[in-house]
């Protein structure tokens, strides 16, 4: 994943709305949005490090979608926000569908 879906993905999970973010970071709210939308691929090294200081994450996850800094828990973090991305975008009669499935799958990890 890039810059865009990074980004998305974490607003989702923090709860943000965009105008939150640009309040919080001081990136104009149409430059958040051409970050979102992929018209701008890439912030500026500075709104980069305004973005990441806002959301609370390293420069490295919004472009990458890891961070050697953090240890695995972050990654399994990652694992999770990408899940709750997907759930976002479902019904709610899916997403709870889907929320019992993880749950009879955590229930059954050992059981192989």
């Amino acid at each position: 994943m890039g810059f865009s879906e990074n980004l998305k993905a974490e607003l989702i999970y923090q709860g943000k709305l965009v105008k939150e973010l640009a309040s919080e970071s001081g990136v104009k709210k149409e430059n958040l949005d051409g970050y979102l939308s992929s018209k701008k691929k890439m912030p500026s090294v500075e709104k980069g490090v305004k973005i990441a200081k806002a959301l609370g994450v390293s420069v490295e996850y919004l472009v990458t979608g890891e961070d050697s800094q953090k240890n695995a828990s972050h990654n399994q973090s990652k694992t999770s926000r990408l899940i709750g991305q997907f759930a976002e975008q479902l019904d709610p009669q899916k997403r709870e569908f889907a929320l019992e499935f993880i749950k009879w799958l955590h229930s059954n990890k050992d059981k192989s």
